[in-house]
Order: structure tokens, then sequence, then C-alpha cells
């Protein structure tokens, strides 16, 4: 196998591995940077090894039982060593354990789920919760979140130290929450593992509309999180979500990469296979019971679309409803924009237009180029083309993705013939 080859698989392997031996150690060494230091020692040692020796049968099983190791190693000179890692230096002296994994399942499962509620403590700001969230528990490198976001590489770097001291200094503990606060942490970590797709799905900034590497990650995060806490309604609810709007990148953009609007875009090239993800997420909130949360409400309404063969045949009045529902337990500007798209396509532009007239003076939306833009559609429907060229350019003026931008300038050009 050739080098490059073998390399790239065995960072597939990190990338699938990482989180439980970064999880793992943190909890044998109390600190989240040196289990991340010693993790990274460990990955070191595997791209040195495997390409002489082949990759393992059980390569998380190697790399875990190689973590732990150093971790004793690095506990013994500290003269830390208590009886407990004794036995186990002493058990994996001479041997790796590849029924590791297998022998402590749930336990690694705890452990990730830790971490999980760690990296996205709301004592870090949202950006640092996202960053440290990708690195420690998606295992991407430094460079691959700012290429992934756009910034400069010691951008990101120095927001992962700082957000490793912020936790180190305000004590946050290795845990799942306690039944006081699980709810808003749980919310917390849907709330990382969704802004991180959302960038990927609408790109903030940048040439392209999608990063799919962003999307991948959170999806892939999201379907993880199912499996520590199957149990949690809302868990399904954001993967639902997440996979139906996963469906339609493929008809999102044209061959140049353009943006196409949900309304104009071909849904024969939508993926049936993410729907039917999203569908099944869908069924199991309902399997669970209880109140329907933000993510599955907003699942809900995606579903909508994906269930009609054209804009035409789209529930448009459930959609409605639905976005009626999303604003009494998640109340937003946003939301209500949301809703008046929806009205304005079940009982016409003047309903939609009176909603946005509405939102003008939310401080929240000053500088949200989809308030603009919608006002706009509402104002072309109306026949009212000089006001809604005036909307179109204020939009593009807002944003900081060129294909928005050179859709929304063409819209605006495309209103004055």
């Amino acid at each position: 196998m050739k080098e490059t080859s073998i390399h790239q698989r065995i960072e597939s392997i990190w990338r699938a591995e990482s989180a439980k031996v970064v999880a793992s150690l943190t909890r044998m060494v109390k600190d989240i940077s040196m289990a991340e230091d010693l993790a990274q020692d460990t990955l070191i040692i595997a791209l040195e090894r495997w390409p002489v020796s082949d990759i393992p049968e059980n390569p998380g099983a190697w790399l875990m039982t190689v973590a732990k190791r150093k971790a004793i190693d690095m506990l013994r000179r500290k003269k830390r060593l208590d009886q407990k890692y004794e036995q186990m230096a002493h058990s994996m002296n001479t041997h790796y354990d590849y029924d590791l994994a297998d022998e402590m399942d749930e336990e690694i499962k705890d452990d990730v789920l830790r971490l999980i509620f760690m990296t996205c403590h709301p004592v870090l700001s949202k950006n640092a919760r996202v960053a440290l969230t990708l690195r420690l528990v998606g295992g991407l490198t430094t460079e691959e979140i700012a290429n992934a976001f756009l910034v400069h590489e010691p951008t990101i770097a120095q927001r992962v130290v700082r957000a490793k001291r912020k936790l180190v200094e305000a004590n946050v503990p290795f845990e799942v929450p306690k039944k006081a606060e699980y709810a808003q942490r749980l919310s917390s970590v849907l709330e990382v593992i969704y802004l991180m797709f959302n960038e990927g799905y609408s790109a903030s900034t940048g040439k392209h509309l999608i990063r799919m590497n962003l999307c991948n990650e959170a999806l892939r995060m999201g379907r993880a999180l199912v499996e520590l806490i199957g149990l949690e309604p809302e868990v399904h609810g954001l993967v639902a979500l997440m996979e139906i709007q996963a469906s339609r990148f493929k008809a999102r953009t044209n061959t140049e990469g353009e943006m196409i609007l949900l309304l104009d875009q071909n849904r024969l090239l939508w993926s049936q296979e993410h729907i039917n993800r999203g569908f099944a997420s869908l069924r199991k909130v309902e399997d669970l019971g209880g109140t329907i949360g933000l993510y599955a409400l907003q699942a809900a309404i995606a579903a909508c679309h994906a269930e009609a063969d054209s804009p035409e045949k789209t529930n448009w009045e459930r959609i409605s409803t639905l976005y009626r529902a999303l604003s009494h337990i998640a109340p937003s500007p946003i939301v209500e924009l949301n809703r008046a798209v929806a009205i304005s396509m079940a009982y016409g532009p003047i309903a939609g237009l009176e909603i946005v007239d509405s939102l003008l003076k939310e401080p929240a939306l000053k500088n949200y180029h989809l308030l603009p833009s919608a006002k706009g559609h509402f104002l072309l429907k109306l026949g009212r083309k000089k006001e809604a060229n005036k909307e179109f350019q204020r939009a593009a003026s807002l944003t900081q993705n060129v294909q928005e931008q050179k859709f929304l300038l063409k819209q605006a050009k495309d209103c004055m013939k």
C-alpha cells in the first residue's frame, strides 16, 4: 500500500476513534489539555509504526491501549500512580489488548458523552465551543477547522487553547451534568452541532455556498450522539433536521456553484437516502413521546418540503402552523421571518409583507440579509419592481458570501427588465 494511502486510512481511523481516546485519557489524567497531548503522541506513534507493520486488526483498541500506557507512564513519573493504575499497567505490559474496546464499551461511551458535554459547556463562547468540539470530539486538525471557517490557523489554535484554559479556570467537571442542569447543557450540545451544520449548509463567508466538510462532521456527531443518548427525542429531532436538509445538497447549486432557491430546485436531485433517514429519526421522536422540541419541529417543517413533488403541492398551511408552534417554544425574529415566507406562500404576499414590515425595527435583524431579501420577493410578487430592486441590492450588500451576493444582485437586475 502506498504511504499516502495508508496515511489517509490512519487519518480516517483517527477521526473515528480520537474522541474515545481523548475522553478516556481525560478521565484518567483529569486534565483535558494533557489528555489531548497524550492522544496526539499516540497518533504520532501510529503514523510511525503502521506504515511499517500495517494497520492492526482492531486499530481502535490499539490506539486506546497505547494511549493509556502513555498516560500510566506519565502518572508513574509524576508519582501519582495508585494501585488501580498499577494493575492496569501490569495487565497491559506485555501485549496490546485488542478486546479492550469491547470490554469497556459502555465506559468509553460514557466518557465520550462527558467529553461532549465538557467541550460544549456554556461557559465558553459559541465560537470556542464549536472549535474545541471539532478539535477534541471531531478529531479535526486546527488547519482543517481554520479552512472550514475561512479563518487563519493561529486564530483557531488560540481559540482552542483559550477554551481549554477557560474550562480549567471555571473548574468544569468531566461529567454528564446532573438533572437540574441537564436540559440546558444538552441544549448547548445540540446548538453547537447545529451551528456547525448551518455554517456548512449556508456558509456565511467565502466563495462557496456549501462547505460539505462541516455538514458531514455535524451529521457524524449527531449520529454519534444518538448512539450515546438515544432516549432523548431532541437528539433524534436534530439528526432528522440535518438529514432532510442534507438531502438537498446536489440541488442547491448549479454546475457553476451558483445558488438555487428551494422553490426552484430540481427535487429529483434530492437524496432519498437522506430523506428516509430523516423520516426514520422523526418517527423515533414520535415513538419516544413527550413534548416536540425546537429541532423536531424544524425537522417536521423540512419533512413537509421533502414529501411534496413540487412547491405547489407543498402543505404551506401546515408549515405556517408549525412555525407558529416553533415561535411559541423558541420565539425569535428569524422564526417570524421564516413564518412570513410560509404565510406568503399559503395566503399571499401581502400577508407575508405585513409580518416582514413588523420586523424592520428588530435589532437582531438590522444587518440580516435575508430580511430585505424576503421583502424583495414579496414586493416583486406584488409588481412593485423598483422597491424590490432596492431590497435585493440592500440584501446583497449585507451578505459576505460571494454566491449569495451574486444571486441577489442578479435578482435586483432582473427586477428592472
